[in-house]
């Protein structure tokens, strides 16, 4: 069976993909994003998706999406911002490397500016993302097998921390 090598969680603005990117190299190995699937599967970006199909169904999306990689990747995966809400695609994650990538507010207002491309955070981005984040940090927790953080941190020390939270 195929497994990723790791899965990375964490919020809008964490750096799943920059990180994802950096680890995916320095290992040698593909990196996925599910949301680039949603994309690709939906032929339509995603703020589209929840515009005109609405956030259920961006949601029924990304549950397939995220089982499909996870029984397909052989590389790093990242899951989107809201994956860890589903109850199902959190027991999909039990027995595999999960790294939480977490950011305070500060932070990920800084890195995702006034939510441009992210359709939860076109309203109020810094209320909307203070509430993401104390929503979500106890799903990410309940997942993740390491939590590394990255606030004020560059990717690529980001990066090393998680190759050594990977490696065993």
């Amino acid at each position: 069976m195929t497994r990723p090598v790791c899965v990375l969680v964490g919020p809008p603005g964490a750096g799943k993909t920059t990180i994802g990117m950096l680890v995916a190299e320095s290992l040698r190995v593909p990196f996925r994003d599910t949301d680039a699937d949603i994309v690709a599967v939906a032929g339509k970006e995603i703020p589209d998706i929840f515009i005109e199909d609405g956030e259920d169904a961006f949601r029924a999306l990304e549950r397939t999406a995220v089982a499909a990689a996870l029984e397909s990747c052989d590389g790093v995966l990242a899951l989107g911002g809201g994956a860890v809400l589903a109850a199902e695609t959190r027991v999909l994650l039990e027995g595999h490397t999960v790294v939480y990538l977490s950011v305070e507010l500060a932070d990920a207002v800084n890195r995702v500016g006034l939510g441009a491309g992210r359709p939860l955070l076109t309203v109020n981005p810094r209320a909307t993302l203070k509430y993401l984040l104390d929503q979500r940090r106890p799903l990410y927790e309940e997942v993740a097998t390491a939590i590394v953080r990255t606030d004020g941190r560059p990717p690529a020390e980001i990066a090393d921390e998680v190759l050594a939270a990977i490696r065993p």
